[in-house]
């Protein structure tokens, strides 16, 4: 990556809000290179919305990894109803899948750490690179206040692991800013969310949180914070981890 290029981009967005980057990011780049990813969450229905009204041509995918919850389903659906698009399905590779199971039975990712982030590799991270190397530009969800280990996001970074660069027009934004537009946009969003679950993933994966814990102690809550990263962020050959995506 040209580091002139990034540099022009981030001195162009700077001050910029949410929809004014995803703006400046559709005229610099052609459609078919730009894609959101999304998993359905509250901030990637904020993108979705803003996407559509922006430049609804933009491809947003999702990482179907087999195990995600109804209610993700059902949130689907009513996306593409209210506004009349369709969606990436990437799913695992059908073999390495298999395989794990047979060799590991479904629930090996509560053995080990190791065991989950492969698990995490076969049905989102591989399937996710895929994809990426397809495009020159992602666009994601992260904002600096969901985790100890997201602090340090920028509106435009590059992802070195994937070779592209990664848009996070939402970097700034509050939870409270999340809500604030979903309501008065009447986004739709997933009903787990009035549960207790800030941060939705794999069912199995995901649990509700209790008053005061971060927004995503309730993924892969068996574990220490310091290894709750997927592996589906890394910035300058690091997994995104300083206050986590």
């Amino acid at each position: 990556m040209n580091q002139v290029v990034l540099n022009n981009l981030l001195a162009k967005v700077q001050d910029k809000k949410a929809t004014q980057i995803l703006e400046i990011v559709a005229s610099e780049f052609a459609v078919n290179d730009i894609a959101l990813a999304s998993s359905f969450g509250a901030e990637d229905q904020v993108l979705l919305d803003m996407l559509q009204k922006v430049n609804s041509q933009v491809e947003v995918f999702t990482l179907d990894t087999g195990r995600l919850p109804q209610q993700t389903y059902d949130l689907i659906e009513k996306s593409q109803e209210k506004y009349g698009c369709s969606f990436t399905y990437m799913v695992p590779d059908a073999a390495e899948l298999a395989e794990l199971l047979h060799t590991k039975g479904p629930n090996s990712f509560r053995q080990s750490v190791a065991n989950r982030k492969e698990c995490c590799q076969i049905r989102k991270v591989k399937p996710l690179r895929k994809k990426l190397s397809t495009l020159k530009v992602w666009i994601c969800g992260l904002r600096q206040e969901q985790s100890p280990t997201r602090s340090d996001v920028k509106p435009i970074e590059w992802d070195e692991a994937n070779g592209l660069i990664k848009i996070n027009p939402l970097f700034d934004w509050t939870e409270e800013d999340v809500w604030n537009y979903i309501k008065s946009e009447d986004v739709p969003y997933s009903e787990l969310h009035d549960l207790g679950y800030p941060s939705i993933g794999c069912q199995c994966c995901t649990r509700a949180i209790e008053k005061g814990e971060d927004a995503r102690a309730g993924r892969w809550w068996w574990e220490e914070p310091e290894t709750k990263e997927c592996g589906l962020h890394v910035v300058d050959g690091k997994l995104v981890r300083k206050r986590e995506a």
